[in-house]
């Protein structure tokens, strides 16, 4: 059954009905479900579909041959066309008369094996296509080839497209649809594993409760979710053991360039060539204080929280695991951890509450992320959580992010003041406190009277069951 992504069907539905020509670019990372999507859209409709092989041009000629000759007309089956231009005018023809999807599936494959693809592709746009009601669909997973050699401005095809989508993964009240019957926590734990890729949730494969789906299909040596990362890194990059190596001390905690670089025992220039493609798979991601630019303060850190949360359980329990003791390894190395390791996947999930959901909001924003810098006064490195920024105005948003056991106190409140004061002094503040548990009665009482907004996991989650 497919779920969500209700938005972006919409948008192709809409230009479907225009019933001319089309060309939507649709790209993201691998495993997000843009396949899926375009299944999903593809459902009821004509369409020839035709996913790219990462093999030579001939192969990929014949199984588009193939394709397309299923909609071109009797007398033609079992044959195959001589050149692509071929097999894109039997497109021609076919879609001067009726409503036709044609999808190109991992185009950065069949632009490898044929290089001259994008060129043909500009040819025919210009001079035949734009007359039919052929609705082309280029899809990848290749974030920076998409970006450039499609979306470019050098590319070929550049100025072609009709429409593009870069699909993301879900956000934890998206992905809160696959099991709603599941508790708060649970979906958020959920959330923190996946990261709201449809595709890890779904081998996950949850039945009866989170706990035992985790142990038959991610700390099980057969299970797919087992060997996931390596085989990814293995099927996307020539050097999947230094990528692991970088990843490995990006989880271990290494955050600044030469950091990671030293740990893996590399030159930085050269490890930032394997952080920038580690970047572009959407494994890492680059953080700069908001409101700063990228410079000395710039960090790297796991994007994926799949990955994320395999480096951080599965390889040092790795021994464990294979000779049939992953269920004493969650017990003692997995579940207490958990509330620590769901620290930064909470505050993205407050971050994404107050861009997307937090309807009641005073302030408008623009954009959410975190904050650090040095308390000139006390001489120390401080942190914020949540650093709101307005789309007008000089009104921010401070916030802090507890996922813990405890209810959150009054002292939490005093220090995001201080903070706030590091950030900008004298600054005009909405303050918001995020907890897993709730507040003590000390802090709700202070926040009525003051300008504090008090959000627990559940008033999150309100709303996504019904």
């Amino acid at each position: 059954m497919f779920i969500g992504r209700e938005k972006e069907l919409a948008a192709l539905e809409r230009r479907y009905a225009g019933n001319e020509f089309e060309c939507v670019v649709i790209y993201g990372r691998r495993r997000v479900g843009k396949t899926s999507l375009i299944r999903e859209f593809c459902r009821d409709k004509e369409t020839v579909f035709f996913s790219a092989l990462n093999a030579s041009g001939a192969e990929n000629l014949a199984v588009l041959s193939k394709a397309v000759m299923a909609i071109s007309g009797e007398g033609l089956q079992g044959a195959s066309f001589s050149s692509f231009s071929d097999a894109f005018d039997a497109l021609d023809f076919a879609a001067k008369e009726k409503r036709i999807v044609f999808v190109i599936d991992e185009y950065p494959y069949l632009a490898k094996a044929e290089p001259s693809i994008s060129s043909q592709l500009q040819h025919i746009i210009d001079h035949k296509w734009q007359d039919t009601k052929l609705y082309l669909i280029l899809c990848g997973s290749s974030m920076s080839f998409m970006e450039n050699q499609v979306l470019g401005y050098e590319s070929p095809i550049y100025g072609r497209r009709t429409a593009q989508m870069k699909i993301s993964a879900m956000t934890y009240l998206e992905a809160a649809a696959f099991h709603p019957d599941l508790s708060e926590e649970e979906q958020a734990v959920l959330y923190g594993i996946t990261g709201g890729i449809p595709h890890y949730i779904n081998k996950l494969g949850i039945k009866d409760n989170l706990e035992n789906a985790l142990l038959e299909n991610f700390f099980s040596t057969d299970a797919y979710l087992f060997e996931e990362p390596e085989n990814l890194l293995k099927q996307e990059l020539r050097e999947p053991a230094t990528y692991n190596s970088i990843i490995a001390a990006v989880a271990g905690g290494a955050s600044k360039a030469n950091e990671i670089a030293t740990k893996v025992g590399l030159e930085t220039g050269v490890c930032s060539k394997y952080l920038r493609v580690l970047i572009d798979l959407g494994i890492l991601k680059k953080e700069t204080p908001i409101t700063e630019k990228a410079g000395k303060k710039t960090i790297y850190l796991l994007a994926d929280n799949f990955f994320r949360f395999w480096y951080r359980f599965v390889p040092r329990n790795i021994s464990a695991i294979t000779i049939g003791k992953a269920d004493i390894v969650y017990e003692r190395m997995v579940k207490q951890y958990i509330p620590e390791y769901m620290g930064l996947i909470f505050e993205q999930m407050c971050r994404d509450y107050l861009l997307r959901y937090a309807d009641t909001s005073p302030i408008i924003l623009c954009d959410v992320g975190q904050w650090w810098g040095t308390d000139p006064k006390k001489r120390k490195e401080v942190q914020i959580d949540i650093v709101g920024i307005p789309i007008e105005g000089d009104s921010f948003i401070i916030g802090s992010c507890k996922y813990r056991n405890e209810k959150v106190d009054i002292d939490e409140l005093e220090l995001m003041k201080e903070y706030a004061e590091v950030f900008r002094k004298n600054g005009n503040y909405q303050y918001y406190i995020f907890s897993k548990s709730g507040f003590t009665k000390k802090l709700i009482s202070a926040a009525k009277k003051e300008n504090v907004k008090l959000v627990t996991l559940s008033d999150m989650y309100k709303g996504c069951n019904g």
